[in-house]
């Protein structure tokens, strides 16, 4: 592009800014492939993964509003909004592709999104710990929350700040894409530490047997963690080269691993809903009064 506007410079001709708030391309003037992504965002896929997130949204309000369950929906509510606004804004860069707000709000919403979904996560794992058996776990469930959460917000921070300081350098800075993949390896460490105190819970509770609907609930916990850890693992992978790299101009890929993937999760978490196994009858009524094995859900 420099060479493009180094020629035009020479003939007198006015030059073009490719990125940024001060960008002059238009789809006429300039080729998709002049713009940071190298393409320009699918209508269809884009739409579809708006509508799917808002199908998503609702069923999490129906849920958390039926079963009182506020802070796992307040979780719910901000992941879903946030995939909605950056598909959104891709939707807007299908109309306008170097409209440096709408890159700029799909970058963020979209990178940071997940980690709402992964603090509900950890609530719903210290919550089921403290009211079915707090006994089998190696750490108190409140441990849970007082570890975990505060890393999911070390990863926000650092995946927001990486991801908005490297959009507005349209990825040349190469500080943001570290900070942003400090987030995110952040993130996937995380992951699998969680995974491996669930793994260990699940287990030991296992083997002195529950219901039927306990054991739906866990498998699809631990389906939406490892559909976040899977998407998580291929950012990492696509910004380790960059905005230059290969993977970032893949859209196919993007759909697939960070849209797709995070869907199932979205919905994985529906039906892994904390209020569909602790039922208002079932709750503890205090924090330190936690029911017993033998009168937890389908026992």
């Amino acid at each position: 592009m420099d060479a493009l506007n180094t020629y035009l410079a020479s003939t007198g001709q006015p030059t073009f800014d490719f990125f940024g708030p001060n960008a002059n391309c238009t789809i006429d003037l300039c080729s998709p492939r002049w713009s940071v992504y190298g393409y320009k965002p699918s209508l269809s896929a884009n739409l579809a993964l708006l509508a799917i997130f808002f199908a998503a949204l609702v069923a999490h309000i129906l849920l958390g509003l039926r079963s009182r369950t506020w802070s796992f929906m307040a979780c719910m509510i901000s992941g879903c909004l946030d995939e909605m606004l950056g598909y959104a804004a891709r939707v807007w860069m299908f109309s306008d592709l170097w409209n440096f707000d709408a890159f700029m709000i799909q970058v963020v919403c979209i990178t940071t999104a997940p980690v709402f979904y992964c603090a509900g996560i950890y609530m719903v794992l210290a919550n089921t710990m403290s009211t079915f058996a707090p006994t089998l776990s190696r750490f108190r469930p409140s441990f849970l929350y007082w570890f975990f959460i505060p890393c999911d917000l070390v990863s926000l921070v650092l995946q927001g700040v990486g991801g908005a300081l490297s959009a507005t350098t349209a990825g040349l800075s190469q500080t943001g894409i570290n900070i942003a993949l400090a987030g995110l390896a952040f993130q996937v460490a995380t992951l699998v530490l969680f995974c491996a105190v669930y793994v260990d819970f699940v287990w030991r509770y296992h083997r002195l047997g529950f219901g039927q609907r306990l054991r739906v609930f866990y498998v699809f916990e631990a389906l939406a963690f490892l559909m976040i850890l899977a998407r998580c693992a291929f950012r990492v992978g696509e910004l380790s080269d960059g905005y230059g790299g290969p993977l970032v101009k893949r859209e196919d890929l993007f759909i697939g691993f960070e849209g797709v993937l995070i869907v199932v999760a979205a919905f994985a978490l529906c039906v892994g809903h904390p209020g569909l196994i602790l039922s208002q009858s079932r709750r503890k009524k205090s924090p330190t009064e936690p029911i017993s094995l033998e009168t937890g859900p389908d026992k």
